[in-house]
């Protein structure tokens, strides 16, 4: 259960390339991150990573209309039905060419892929129950180059196609009379989108040059008429051969399906059906005045007319069709929109740039911006850019407020959490490069490794002055650690020592632990008694900081198990050598440590036994460089391995490579393969997650504890039967017994729920000692996510004012259950400080408003009593005026 970890969310890295697309109810976003799937929800702002993996890169994703299902499919053409409810792989499926586009029908019977020059249409999986989950329908031939988008008419009955032989083809679904296919030209450029109308056959198509063309259709949808079934020919007879048909073919190539032909002409029906004709109604230009580069992603949203569009330059425009009106034109980025889709509700769009791993979702009409780590939902919620060069290292202060980063342009910054900015920069004498850096625990003293002097600089945090520069080594400083417990800091470098120094004796050398190679990484353990060292011949070395001596060593050379790049000219086996370590971390409770570096590996081993516990494949991407340990001989000639040559720039693989100060239209643009490195590893203070910064981003991986069935002091008696029976004799505190030693968590929530309010300090006194610190491991877990604030919160206080003593005793071990039950009540206390600030401000507004309203309301009366007094004294008067009359008279 120790070394259960599986992969738990991509953190870092939101967009790779590939199409985007929003869930049903349009509230996520659907990224393609590399090989794997992200989901961002941006109405509970949170973000998951879907465990599954293809075995490339990811270049398009097919959601279905229900939301359900989605078939991804990677570079080579390969595609995996994936289930977006049980989060699970349904199906393999190969189209064994590079995949352009895949789209769903509107009534998600069927789905339409293209690739090259051909349209293909499959039966939708799900719908029955069938063997094989991908049934091919029809083939659609037409374009002479390669197809590039598809979209539906909304009953399903066409769909067209886009192509970059600067063609459009309007296909029909079913056998029609009228309109078998229908060829539309008018671009001289590569079409980039094509869109139907709402419950229309009249469409809109867009090219890369930035022409935008509106074709209106004589026919509608109801107009289409079937083809009226005929008897099928009889199969020939031996020595007979069959007829040709120069306008359609019925034949079998490869898999069961109808191959349709494009042709002069759709045939008639004796006559009697007109054939659906198209005729182009307007002509519209996006870069009139010349000041946007080609258009490279274009999405439309039929209930609302609104039409996306995205440029290279990072510009993006929104425009009501078919008058063709401007509403928005802005700049997201510099670099290259490669995805743009809208929400089913037209609220929401989302861009995607390859280029720089950008995804940004945009809710246009109140023009704001939904950005998107917090680890509990997986999102960004501050960036930081005050750098001008390379990050190396980032650490938090022992508070958890301040965030402390060392970079290659010479400074180390302290940034505020609280106020999110920048309020310390550390610079040294002279311009360095910072390689390393460590924060004591008082978060006093900040230490920074320049890899270019040698030296080792010294701050205070406080002042922001340079308290000292510490010299020796004799090669760049690669780690640096501060001690947990002592006022030590431990420094490792290329010259093969790691040197202790002493901050409370001036600064003082106070050992130097010699090493068998160059030094990459030293960590402490938690309890500060061990110091762990990665040196470059791939060994981990354990040492005593108080005693200087090593007290034992790890080999992981042959743990790592690289592979062989394309431009090596040595096997995987010889290549692995010289691999190292070069990032160590200590688990929580200081009796394993994680090592990763030049490897798709990381491992975890026992310091105790010094033996290796579990190895973690990060990656299994082969888009990336280095992962197979064989080299494909087909891809080898006399000239060399062709996956050498470059195929051009623009939307190939790799990573773009542009001349400095080039923007646009660079001519020597070349291409690279990455190769995966893990940089960084850290385990989190709970001890249930660790994280890795790696080349396709920050991976999470956490301690799945609802899929392993661990129970503790198992035996006859227990089972769920006899649980619920004590909770019906009103027996709590030997149910909850029970229910620990069964350990299911649904059990476990259930008993803990039935448990009365007032009853819960009985309980907590009566519980055997044993299962207090797993009551409150439980209780640390479930408060993070339940709403039953209040009864959670007095199960942990009651659990900690009576069993407090015992607790201290053994603080070293319930170390993460209370730093995990801290992290969950600071959680509540933000949210909670958040809507109780909202609300007394809607209080306070209420009640100024309701004074106001007071203030009008007596101020009125004020005016009707003075009416009424002058209605009363002119009748008087009137009176009066009478009777003097009446006594004339």
């Amino acid at each position: 259960m120790k070394f259960a970890y599986r992969f738990s969310n991509l953190l870092g890295a939101v967009y790779r390339q590939g199409n985007l697309s929003f869930s049903k109810d349009g509230n996520a976003v659907i990224s393609p991150v590399g090989n794997r799937i992200s989901v961002f929800d941006l109405k509970n702002n949170t973000s998951e990573t879907l465990p599954i993996s293809t075995v490339k890169n990811i270049t398009c994703v097919g959601l279905s209309p229900d939301g359900n299902i989605a078939i991804v499919v990677d570079e080579d053409g390969a595609a995996v039905l994936v289930s977006l409810i049980t989060r699970a792989i349904l199906h393999h499926f190969h189209f064994h060419k590079p995949v352009s586009s895949i789209r769903f029908s509107p009534d998600g019977r069927k789905f339409v892929v293209t690739k090259e020059n051909v349209a293909l249409m499959y039966h939708a999986p799900g719908k029955q129950r069938e063997f094989n989950a991908f049934v091919l329908d029809k083939s659609y031939y037409g374009p002479y180059d390669e197809t590039t988008c598809i979209d539906w008419t909304d009953d399903s009955k066409c769909f067209v196609v886009g192509s970059k032989d600067m063609s459009t083809w309007v296909f029909g679904a079913e056998r029609w009379a009228n309109l078998i296919y229908y060829s539309l030209g008018g671009h001289k450029d590569i079409i980039v989108g094509c869109f139907f109308e709402k419950d229309s056959l009249d469409l809109y198509t867009v090219s890369q040059d930035g022409t935008l063309c509106v074709w209106e259709s004589d026919t509608e949808l109801d107009g289409l008429v079937l083809t009226k079934k005929q008897d099928k020919p009889k199969p020939p007879k031996e020595g007979e051969e069959e007829e040709d048909d120069d306008e359609e073919e019925d034949r079998v190539e490869g898999q069961e399906g109808e191959v349709i032909r494009g042709k002069a002409e759709a045939p008639k029906d004796k006559g009697e059906t007109k054939n659906v004709r198209f005729r182009q109604m307007s002509k519209h230009f996006f870069n009139k005045e010349g000041d946007f580069n080609n258009l490279t992603a274009a999405t439309y949203h039929k209930q609302t007319h609104i039409l996306v569009t995205g440029f290279a330059s990072g510009i993006f425009h929104l425009h009501e069709l078919p008058e063709f009106n401007l509403i928005h034109s802005l700049s997201i980025s510099d670099q290259r929109i490669a995805s743009v889709s809208i929400n089913s509700s037209g609220d929401w769009i989302g861009f995607g740039c390859s280029g720089m791993g950008q995804l940004l979702v945009w809710e246009w009409q109140s023009e704001s911006y939904v950005k998107v780590w917090n680890t509990n939902s997986g999102l960004c919620f501050v960036t930081f850019t005050e750098h001008t060069s390379s990050v190396t290292k980032v650490t938090f202060t022992s508070s958890g407020f301040v965030i402390v980063s060392a970079s290659l342009d010479g400074t180390v910054r302290a940034f505020d959490l609280h106020r999110y900015r920048n309020f310390r920069t550390f610079t040294s004498p002279r311009p360095a490069q910072f390689s390393s850096l460590a924060v004591d625990v008082s978060g006093e003293l900040v230490s920074a490794g320049a890899q270019d002097s040698f030296e080792i600089f010294l701050w205070s945090m406080q002042t922001g002055r340079l308290l000292e520069v510490l010299g020796g080594h004799e090669g760049p400083v690669s780690c640096l650690c501060f001690s947990p417990v002592h006022s030590i800091l431990a420094s490792v470098s290329w010259d093969r020592t790691v040197r202790l120094w002493d901050m409370l004796d001036s600064w003082q050398v106070k050992e130097t632990l010699p090493l068998t190679s160059d030094g990459l990484a030293v960590t402490y353990r938690p309890d500060g008694q061990e110091l762990a060292v990665a040196t470059l011949n791939g060994e981990v070395s354990f040492w005593n900081p108080q005693t200087a001596t090593q007290t034992g060593s790890v080999s992981g050379r042959h743990d790592l198990e690289t592979g062989r790049k394309e431009t090596d000219k040595i096997t995987a086996k010889q290549s692995a050598k010289g691999k190292s370590f070069t990032s160590l971390c200590y688990s929580a409770d200081g009796e394993s440590v994680l090592a990763g570096g030049q490897s798709k590996f990381v491992c975890i081993y026992n310091v105790k036994e010094q033996m290796l516990m579990k190895k973690f494949e990060i990656s299994c991407n082969l888009s990336f460089d280095a992962m197979e340990e064989f080299l494909d001989r087909r891809k080898m000639t006399e000239f060399g391995s062709l996956a050498l040559v470059d195929e051009g720039a623009g939307d190939g693989e790799g990573v773009n490579i542009s001349l400095p100060g080039v923007r646009k239209g660079d001519m020597s643009s070349r291409h690279f393969k990455p190769e995966i490195r893990v940089s960084s590893l850290r385990f989190s203070p709970t001890g249930r997650s660790w994280a890795a910064t790696t080349t396709e981003g920050l991976l999470v991986y956490s301690l799945d504890g609802s899929l392993v069935f661990d129970p503790y002091d198992l035996d006859m008696d227990v089972t769920p039967a006899s649980i619920r029976k004590q909770l019906r004799l009103q027996e709590w505190a030997p149910a909850i017994v029970l229910a620990f030693r069964l350990n299911e968590k649904a059990l476990k929530q259930e008993v803990l729920e039935k448990v009365p309010h007032e009853q819960i300090p009985v309980v907590c006194s009566s519980l055997p000692e044993i299962y207090v610190e797993k009551l409150l491991g439980f209780v640390a877990a479930s408060l993070e996510k339940s709403g039953h604030l209040q009864f959670y919160m007095t199960w942990a206080q009651s659990l900690l004012m009576l069993h407090g003593q015992k607790l201290k005793n053994r603080s070293g071990a319930i170390l993460p259950t209370l730093q995990a039950l801290q992290k969950s009540i600071q959680r509540h206390f933000d949210n909670l400080s958040k809507l109780c600030d909202f609300n007394m401000y809607n209080i306070r507004y209420a009640v100024a408003l309701s004074k106001q309203r007071g203030v009008k309301r007596t101020a009125e009366e004020e005016e009707e009593e003075e009416e009424e007094e002058d209605e009363e004294m002119s009748d008087k008067m009137s009176v009066a005026s009478i009777e003097e009359a009446e006594l004339m008279l």
